[in-house]
């Protein structure tokens, strides 16, 4: 009986963290930094490797802009339909592991993606250390 109370709590905890990364998948608003205006829709969505990615999906302004300052593969291509969130995996309720490009600067950075109280926001950080203590921190909002 012990065994069985056992493997039922670390089943429900495992899908507590299971629907977190789920409600996370979706479309999301990024927006400006600066001055608070819509830059892009992102989709996330989880592939079959079972990892986590984000590819633009809309531009609000200059839906025709290269990424001039990517590098490799990236380099010179149309930001729209870019993939700029990659190999995210779900651990502790949050995505983590993985990268997010930027493709204002071309930089890529460490990236964790978590979802905030009520389902509507999503924490966006990108850093350059694996502690995420260096970096910045974006809020992106579920697209309608």
């Amino acid at each position: 009986m012990k065994t069985v109370l056992t493997i039922a709590f670390f089943m429900a905890f495992s899908m507590v963290g299971f629907a977190q990364a789920d409600k996370m998948v979706g479309k999301w608003k990024t927006i400006d930094d600066k001055d608070g205006s819509e830059k892009s829709i992102v989709l996330i969505f989880k592939a079959t490797n079972g990892k986590y990615y984000g590819k633009i999906e809309k531009l609000f302004k200059e839906p025709e802009k290269l990424c001039t300052e990517c590098e490799g593969t990236n380099k010179n291509q149309p930001i729209l339909g870019m993939m700029i969130i990659n190999n995210l995996v779900e651990k502790d309720s949050k995505l983590t592991g993985g990268t997010i490009l930027d493709p204002k600067n071309g930089k890529v950075y460490k990236c964790n993606v978590s979802l905030e109280k009520g389902g509507e926001k999503l924490a966006v950080r990108g850093s350059l250390d694996k502690n995420g203590w260096i970096g910045r921190s974006q809020t992106w909002l579920r697209a309608k």
